[in-house]
């Protein structure tokens, strides 16, 4: 990040010691809110909730986005590695089943330090876009228990008109690979090592969905996959009418059917009820994350 970062794919360039890379942070932490959150599947939730600690900024930055005042605006707190440790222990005092790490990809020299500071003693969460460099996940590795990937478009022309980023696929696919590649293991219901590629189906984009299952199937990898119905309409859409929707239930069974056909087995699926603003998490400071 001194001088020239080439930290995520786009490899901007910037001086984030002075200024801020593509993905809207500097060189300091930027973290929005951190708790228990309960909605994530159910071995990663858990009994007590995922100490989830959100990041601002992002280097994809979806128009879509749930989280779009930090992925765009890059809201958030600054804080030095030790402070970060420090969000460690009061989560596992808080009752966590685990530290799971939304969106940190742009900050992974710092996760690693703040690793070096204080190791967790609960399994670690990398829960990410997946639009990563090899060489980042190499160095994050040795820290990380469990990954939850999304792997969420296939075609170019989808991924460009969503995210800018024409070559989402071609950078995404080689590093859910390198992630999937974990065995799980769990303690009870719950993950304690492991890899869950999560995939999001979008309004009239079914047949990109199912590109994207085809591909996850190919890699015969030990992880799992979690189909989601989830989408609810917000961020800055006011441009795609598309996206002003929530999907439809013949959307998403044909996506669920074809996730069938392909002889996946583990397999996670939602409900239609989790497509709802109840489930969007709150960055007010002054309300609770959930």
């Amino acid at each position: 990040m001194n001088g020239s970062c080439k930290l995520c794919p786009v490899r901007c360039g910037a001086d984030r010691t002075t200024g801020r890379g593509v993905c809207g942070a500097g060189d300091k932490l930027l973290v929005a809110k951190y708790g228990l959150h309960p909605f994530e599947e159910p071995c990663i939730s858990g009994e007590h909730g995922s100490g989830t600690v959100f990041f601002g900024g992002c280097a994809l930055r979806c128009v879509f986005c749930q989280n779009y005042e930090l992925s765009h605006a890059a809201a958030g707190k600054t804080m030095a590695p030790e402070e970060l440790a420090g969000v460690f222990e009061a989560l596992e005092e808080a009752g966590s089943e685990n530290i799971n790490l939304v969106t940190a990809s742009h900050f992974v020299p710092q996760l690693i330090e703040a690793f070096r500071i204080r190791r967790p003693r609960i399994p670690v969460v990398y829960n990410t876009h997946a639009y990563e460099t090899r060489a980042a996940l190499e160095a994050l590795d040795p820290y990380i228990d469990v990954y939850l990937p999304d792997l969420k478009f296939y075609a170019p022309k989808v991924s460009a008109r969503y995210t800018g980023r024409a070559d989402y696929f071609k950078v995404a696919y080689p590093a859910v690979a390198f992630m999937a590649r974990r065995e799980a293991e769990f303690d009870g219901k719950k993950m304690v090592r492991g890899c869950i590629v999560r995939h999001l189906v979008l309004p009239l984009c079914t047949n990109d969905s199912l590109e994207v299952i085809r591909a996850f199937a190919a890699l015969r990898s030990p992880a799992w996959f979690s189909l989601l119905r989830q989408y609810t309409p917000c961020g800055d859409i006011a441009g795609f009418p598309e996206l002003q929707r929530p999907i439809t239930p013949r959307e998403y069974k044909k996506v669920y059917d074809f996730v069938l056909e392909s002889g996946l087995e583990r397999v996670f699926v939602q409900e239609k009820s989790a497509a709802d603003r109840q489930f969007i998490p709150d960055f007010s400071a002054d309300k609770p994350l959930f």
